[in-house]
């Protein structure tokens, strides 16, 4: 690459780079972060040559991420290694506000999910246009359309399931 599209490149990637952190957030524990971000970032720098600008660069940096996010997924699968119970937990959590409390459900909820799914909803809370995420997940536009709604009403059941205060926290 040359050194102006290097810096299109960079320029770009940083104007948009929460949306590695959200996919990680949503498909990945905190610990494991750090590693699939890097990973992202590279794969996103080794096919940006192939970046033709028929979509957003957004766009486009969601359909590489969430596809590094589910390979990455696969391959951990064939290297299980079992989490730490909550109870080896040696330091308890600093209290949170209710609001990120609710934000913690909902991510609890969403992580549950099937990964096609968790990656419609992540797109679908970004305000994604539902074209723009049949184009990233390769579904049809009513095919998302309806995954939506069927997505809300699982996500509905789990926090009622989850939690008394369900109330709090508006899918809508």
């Amino acid at each position: 690459m040359s050194q102006s599209v290097d810096d299109t490149f960079v320029q770009q990637l940083n104007q948009h780079l929460g949306i590695a952190h959200k996919v990680c957030r949503i498909y990945f524990a905190d610990a494991e972060e750090q590693d699939v971000v890097q990973e992202m970032l590279y794969q996103l720098w080794r096919s940006y040559p192939r970046f033709d600008g028929h979509s957003k660069f957004s766009t486009w940096m969601y359909s590489v991420c969430l596809n590094t996010a589910l390979t990455y997924r696969r391959k951990e699968r064939k290297h299980k290694h079992l989490p730490l119970a909550q109870r080896h937990q040696q330091i308890p959590d600093a209290p949170t506000g209710d609001q990120e409390e609710d934000l913690q459900l909902l991510y609890d909820a969403i992580a549950t999910l099937s990964p096609l799914n968790k990656a419609i909803v992540l797109l679908y809370l970004e305000d994604l246009r539902y074209e723009e995420i049949a184009q990233i997940t390769g579904l049809t536009k009513s095919n998302v359309s309806v995954r939506l709604v069927r997505i809300k009403k699982e996500l509905e059941l789990i926090l009622k399931k989850q939690s008394n205060t369900y109330s709090d926290v508006n899918l809508r």
